[in-house]
């Protein structure tokens, strides 16, 4: 007696179908290329969430800040006189730009916006 092998619906790349039961209130998930069929019992939900960039990822990171000018500024956290800075167009164009600094002070290295 020969033995047949059943492929399962996880052995192949077909995608399960969500279908709903004609006349019913419930679900169920199955396989165009096999006669797999799951039917739905419960609510399953599943949450994803972006990772959120970094401040500096947006603004283009340190690479953005080895080229600016720097300004009679004082820092807010550490008071040295000088910030370096840089301005970018964050809303709509008929709003001003914003502008970023950076203290000069190495040890602090603080970041504000005007």
């Amino acid at each position: 007696m020969k033995r047949q092998m059943v492929r399962s619906w996880q052995e192949e790349t077909a995608e399960l179908e969500l279908q709903a039961q004609k006349g019913q209130r419930c679900h169920r998930f199955a396989c165009n290329t096999c006669p797999y069929v799951h039917n739905v019992t419960r609510k399953v939900t599943n949450r994803k969430y972006p990772k959120l960039k970094e401040v500096d990822d947006v603004l283009g990171g340190a690479a953005a800040w080895e080229n600016v000018d720097s300004t009679a500024e004082p820092c807010p956290k550490c008071e040295h006189p000088r910030a370096y800075f840089m301005q970018l167009q964050t809303r709509s164009a008929d709003e001003p730009m914003t502008t970023f600094y950076k203290c000069c002070n190495a040890q602090c290295g603080h970041r504000w916006r005007d």
